[in-house]
């Protein structure tokens, strides 16, 4: 497979799976559909390979453009990974593969956020978005006024039935 930033042939290594490396050009990492979950976090996988991989130095050309997926032969996506919101990361929405340019990987180690953290980052950015504050308020006034008529109902019916005895 070639190398969708530099065109140079990958090569295959063993990082506790096997991810395709441009061991020979820009050190940009391959992975396939959902190889990416299985080493993003700091103490996931193995070997010399990906040793080899975190200590090569981030690099990535701002001015290249986008990418093609070498598995689909369409292009990729850049977008901020969705555990480490300091990265971009090129995703093939076609295959689910990604691609990390050299150091990427070590920059999504570093920033990986847990559960609690990916869920207050989202809260954070949504707060920002006027429409979703305002959606959000009228849903809290849509719950109390149910909560209102829901209380109302069940004292309507309660006072109904010892009224009939």
């Amino acid at each position: 497979m070639k190398c969708p930033a530099c065109g140079q042939e990958m090569t295959t290594e063993d990082f506790g799976i096997e991810v395709d490396v441009c061991a020979n050009g820009c050190k940009g990492i391959w992975f396939d559909h959902g190889e990416l979950r299985e080493l993003d976090e700091q103490n996931e996988g193995l070997g010399v390979a990906l040793e080899a991989a975190l200590r090569s130095p981030r690099r990535n050309d701002a001015e290249r453009g986008r990418i093609t997926c070498p598995r689909c032969n369409i292009p990729m996506h850049t977008h901020r990974y969705d555990r480490a919101q300091a990265v971009n990361v090129d995703e093939c929405y076609g295959c689910g593969g990604f691609f990390l340019d050299s150091g990427e990987l070590t920059g999504i180690r570093d920033h990986f956020m847990d559960d609690a953290e990916v869920a207050a980052y989202a809260q954070q950015m949504a707060s920002t978005v006027p429409e979703y504050t305002h959606e959000l308020h009228d849903t809290q006034v849509g719950e109390k006024r149910r909560q209102a008529i829901q209380k109302l109902t069940r004292f309507l019916t309660l006072r109904y039935w010892r009224s009939t005895f």
